[in-house]
């Protein structure tokens, strides 16, 4: 993709900013099937991150790995908020943020991204079997699957479901809500629980589901976000800096946490960060804070980046593979891409 022009730029503004309008309610998309789809996914590679430097590959410690650009004629297709990958890399799971599931198997030949097979989507369900895009909690951005639960998170509503059955019945298992324990302060409609995760071993909080919001901001200007486990939810914060927002979160394979961060701007389209945070550091009442380890900006392959994910593949490396949210516009884009981390 060339350097954006102003006129590229405005219109990929157009697309991220049809979001609010587009997704007005549980109709937004359409009706969302209850039972899962078989779809087709079309994959187009992406052989260069950087196009103007066609022959990079490597960016700080991350090594691209490829990437593809994803469409279907599936109407339900796109907005993706949030992914997982399983421990071999070889099937991924995502969230629409139209209250849809998606899961495929990934494709590789040489080691690099080459298409997405055995793609299905289904309805994410709550309690009594009935879709969450016809409660009220369609806005679904965030998703955490550990071991066979799964967490998602919900703008809007500022709702966490769990799903225990998730490890036995997949899509197929019915979430139970519970209301996001923001206190007294409420997080704004739009701006609510924007990356889940629950902390690994070895902090001493494992097992403690960590919630993050998009860019709701304390009074020192830090974004919000929530320890929720055994007794009340702790608060915790994200100094934020340069006017990023947070989009999703993961850890790596020793338990430091990867911190995805999206930054937006009508004149110069869209950014992407990746920061490192000390596991150790994660405890109540912290500020969390670390060293940018990724970034890009529009002369970079790249969109609205809203979910990453990591593994470890074959050769014991680790593998990052971001996935962007189109909107449902026609003038953006579905992308994934994987990096191989020596960090």
């Amino acid at each position: 993709m060339p350097h954006p022009t102003r006129r590229g730029v405005l219109a990929l503004a157009g697309g991220l900013a049809a979001l609010p309008v587009l997704a007005t309610g549980a109709d937004a998309r359409g009706p969302v099937p209850r039972a899962p789809v078989d779809i087709d996914i079309r994959s187009f590679p992406i052989n260069a991150f950087t196009p103007r430097e066609a022959e990079k590959q490597q960016f700080g410690a991350f090594a691209f790995r490829g990437g593809l650009e994803l469409q279907s004629d599936y109407r339900g297709f796109g907005g993706l908020s949030s992914l997982r990958t399983d421990a071999t890399g070889q099937r991924l799971t995502a969230l629409s943020d139209q209250g849809q599931w998606l899961t495929a198997s990934i494709d590789l030949e040489g080691g690099r991204l080459s298409g997405l097979s055995k793609a299905r989507m289904a309805a994410v369900l709550g309690p009594g079997g009935r879709p969450l895009a016809q409660s009220g909690n369609w806005d679904t951005e965030s998703l955490w699957i550990e071991g066979g639960t799964a967490y998602i998170g919900v703008e809007r509503t500022h709702r966490i479901f769990r799903f225990d059955t998730f490890g036995r019945e997949g899509v197929l298992a019915r979430g139970v809500p519970s209301p996001v324990p923001m206190g007294e302060t409420r997080l704004p409609s739009n701006r609510g629980i924007e990356a889940l995760g629950v902390l690994p071993r070895p902090s001493p909080l494992a097992g403690t589901l960590l919630a993050l919001s998009e860019s709701a901001l304390s009074p020192a200007g830090d974004i919000r976000g929530f320890l929720i486990g055994q007794g009340p939810s702790r608060d915790i914060f994200v100094k934020r800096t340069n006017d990023f927002d947070i989009t999703d979160l993961a850890f790596l394979p020793g338990g430091d946490m990867l911190l995805l961060e999206r930054w937006f701007s009508a004149w110069r389209g869209v950014a992407f960060r990746v920061r490192r945070i000390d596991l150790a550091s994660i405890r109540a009442g912290a500020t969390l804070d670390g060293p940018i380890v990724l970034s890009a900006d529009m002369s970079s392959q790249i969109d609205n980046m809203e979910g990453i994910a990591v593994h470890r593949n074959g050769e014991g490396e680790t593998i990052v593979t971001l996935v962007s949210d189109n909107n449902f516009s026609f003038l953006q884009r579905t992308l994934l891409l994987q990096f191989a981390y020596r960090g």
